[in-house]
């Protein structure tokens, strides 16, 4: 896919997220991979999904702090989670100042990408790819020579 602006981004994370959201029967977390060039628009791809998802929070890229964590509200007058998602939590992780996925474990992550009411994106997957789940989803996002941003949704 590709993406001429923001708001046509914003489009695009949603098909995704509609679509990763009616995954069934998963017993872990789902986990998302994003990868690409500095600069490239992983962490605006995130901050889409976010607001997406109604999370009140502003979404800031975690490369210094590695992981934050985001709750994932309940629609007013509702048991169910936001946008059908049984999701109770989020979490944007950023590996790129990690050296492997050993770094990972100090942060819990085996809990973390154990918990299946989790949705966990990690930039720069790439660097910790041993501790990547088998089921993990991934997109990559490069710019074009016009610097349009091409989306390959995996």
């Amino acid at each position: 896919m590709i993406s001429k602006s923001v708001r046509e981004t914003s489009k695009i994370s949603k098909i995704f997220l509609d679509k990763i959201l009616k995954t069934k029967g998963l017993e872990a977390a789902m986990v998302v991979g994003l990868s690409g060039d500095l600069g490239a628009g992983k962490t605006a791809f995130t901050q889409s999904v976010g607001k997406h998802l109604k999370i009140k929070n502003k979404i800031i890229s975690p490369t210094f702090v590695i992981m934050k964590k985001y709750p994932l509200p309940l629609p007013r007058g509702s048991a169910r989670r936001a946008r059908g998602s049984n999701f109770k939590y989020f979490f944007h992780l950023d590996a790129y100042r990690l050296k492997d996925e050993k770094e990972l474990l100090h942060l819990g992550w085996d809990e973390i990408v154990g918990d299946k009411e989790h949705l966990v994106f990690i930039e720069w997957p790439e660097n910790v790819i041993k501790a990547m789940p088998k089921h993990s989803r991934y997109i990559n996002i490069s710019l074009d020579k016009k610097g349009r941003r091409k989306l390959e949704l995996k």
